[in-house]
């Protein structure tokens, strides 16, 4: 069982939570002194797990049984590769529950959203704006526009390219849980003096 359960850490407290991808171990450092809540691996990266304590959430074309021989807490899942019966996501999302890890489910519209709520009910999802440029007030519009849509109770992360504390503030007051953002801004980006490490 992992030591800290990567829900929890965005769920709690007060405010937004921010998730840093990093790219290395010392960015991993960097991120959790900046006050980032969270780590997001786009790829195995050794000695992560034992350069901080902030739960890591893997997001890649691995399974979840890779993700989890990696030290991951959470895994992504795609709601795009919702086949017509569900059962293929749907016995991956079994398998990362099984394993111990928090899965989170990527939705990019209002479909695959609401086909994910049918066959899952997942309780963490992954906000995209699959065609905007990456910074944009489209991209920030248009996962505000998707939010709306996610049941009460879920844990709702927005996969945007954050590069304002303004952004980030406008995320939260409409009930964003966490956002993404890279490891080079994240105090900036957190807000106020980060915690003592």
């Amino acid at each position: 069982m992992r030591a800290r359960r990567f829900s929890q850490a965005i769920a709690e407290g007060d405010g937004i939570s921010v998730i840093a991808q990093v790219e290395d171990v010392d960015a991993a450092r960097s991120a959790e002194n900046g006050g980032a809540e969270g780590l997001l691996l786009r790829r195995r990266l050794d000695g992560v797990r034992d350069a901080t304590t902030l739960p890591i959430l893997r997001r890649d074309q691995g399974s979840p049984r890779e993700a989890s021989e990696a030290g991951a807490d959470a895994c992504v899942l795609v709601a795009e590769r919702i086949d017509e019966d569900g059962d293929g996501l749907a016995q991956l999302y079994a398998e990362a529950l099984q394993l111990g890890l928090d899965c989170v489910i990527e939705v990019r519209d209002e479909d695959e959203l609401e086909r994910a709520l049918e066959r899952i009910d997942p309780e963490i999802l992954l906000l995209s704006a699959p065609d905007a440029d990456p910074g944009s007030e489209d991209e920030l519009d248009y996962v505000l526009e998707l939010l709306p849509d996610v049941p009460a109770g879920k844990l709702a992360i927005a996969d945007v390219a954050a590069s304002s504390r303004d952004q980030v503030l406008a995320l939260e007051r409409a009930g964003v849980d966490a956002v993404i953002v890279t490891s080079g801004n994240v105090a900036e980006l957190v807000g106020g003096q980060p915690p003592e490490v």
